[in-house]
């Protein structure tokens, strides 16, 4: 009977304790404000650099704005552009490059109708080792691929703190 009473009594302790563990806060890695300023600079300066006019969208973990800047004369248009590439970004964990290439066969252009993605370069995931924590969005070069070296050119700024 004794036995019975401490299996009982053990079991009890387990199961109170998973309950619990259940229950406890996730910890995660995200964007925080400092590094999306610094990818948002090294972004807009490399694109000076190469003489365009953007606007930048950082995206968090969970895909909302963590920063945006309208680079100067730059169209209206860009600030919510940068916005959809880096969600786009966000969401496929891939470039939004390699998203327009992969929903160029016709068996996956049916990804095209999630809400808020758009099949064209200019987003760029942000990873913390293999983990995606955000993304980069870049509007106003002339074509994705010129946006998308600009937003490379952000992350590389910070590539240490995402080690």
């Amino acid at each position: 009977m004794r036995s019975l009473t401490i299996a009982i009594a053990s079991a009890a302790v387990v199961g109170f304790a998973g309950a619990a563990a259940a229950q406890a806060p996730l910890t995660e890695k995200n964007i925080s404000m400092g590094l999306a300023m610094a990818i948002m600079q090294g972004t807009i300066d490399q694109c000076t650099k190469d003489g365009y006019k953007v606007s930048v969208t950082i995206v968090d973990k969970a895909g909302n704005v963590a920063a945006q800047i309208r680079g100067d004369g730059t169209n209206p248009h860009t600030m919510e552009f940068s916005r959809l590439k880096a969600y786009t970004s966000r969401t496929r964990g891939q470039t939004s490059l390699e998203f327009m290439k992969l929903t160029a066969d016709p068996a996956n252009a049916y990804l095209r109708q999630i809400p808020n993605v758009v099949a064209v370069g200019g987003g760029v995931p942000i990873k913390a080792g293999n983990e995606v924590i955000g993304a980069v969005g870049v509007s106003g070069a002339p074509g994705g691929e010129k946006d998308e070296v600009c937003a490379n050119a952000g992350i590389a700024k910070v590539e240490a703190a995402l080690k």
